[in-house]
């Protein structure tokens, strides 16, 4: 009966100690899950070039821990950004990292819009977190739009070269 009783304890304890690790690995978006929201949002931007749905906290272009967010690459400004939407119609050229080094790189609009689209590394702060952490994003370009769709993903090991495997960039 005592080492029923201890048994029943460890167990609970293991789980305690266990769940909460599982639960945030699996509120982990991935790569290939950024790729088919990107690609998605992407589909539908250039239907229906209306970005409201872009900007929802609450919408589907927010899951796990990242987002959809959009650039105008005519005007240079970021035009979708559903967690902080207080920065819509921030210069794109004036969006530094937590590094200080400019997180969208010259040209990046002209790599877009490539089939395969681009990625891009910098740091970044995890949503709730000040410190800032690896960041890969890809950014697609919805067609017939001057927009540019993305979403990134925390990932300390993937390099940008597997990443491209992943959306057919050579």
């Amino acid at each position: 009966m005592k080492n029923s009783k201890i048994l029943v304890l460890l167990s609970v304890a293991l789980l305690i100690v266990a769940l909460p690790s599982v639960a945030v690995g699996q509120d982990k978006a991935t790569a290939q899950e950024a790729v088919a929201k990107v690609r998605e949002a992407a589909s539908t931007l250039s239907k229906t070039g209306d970005l409201a749905q872009f900007n929802q906290k609450q919408g589907p272009c927010v899951w796990k821990d990242t987002y959809i967010f959009v650039i105008d690459c005519d005007k240079k400004l970021r035009v979708a950004y559903p967690l902080k939407p207080e920065t819509v119609g921030t210069d794109i050229t004036s969006i530094k990292d937590t590094r200080g080094k400019n997180v969208i790189p010259e040209g990046f609009c002209d790599a877009a819009k490539k089939p395969s689209g681009v990625w891009i590394e910098y740091w970044w702060p995890k949503p709730g977190e000040k410190e800032g952490s690896r960041k890969v994003s890809y950014y697609l370009s919805a067609k017939g739009t001057p927009y540019v769709v993305a979403a990134g993903v925390y990932d300390d090991k993937a390099t940008i070269a597997d990443l491209s495997k992943l959306t057919g960039t050579k």
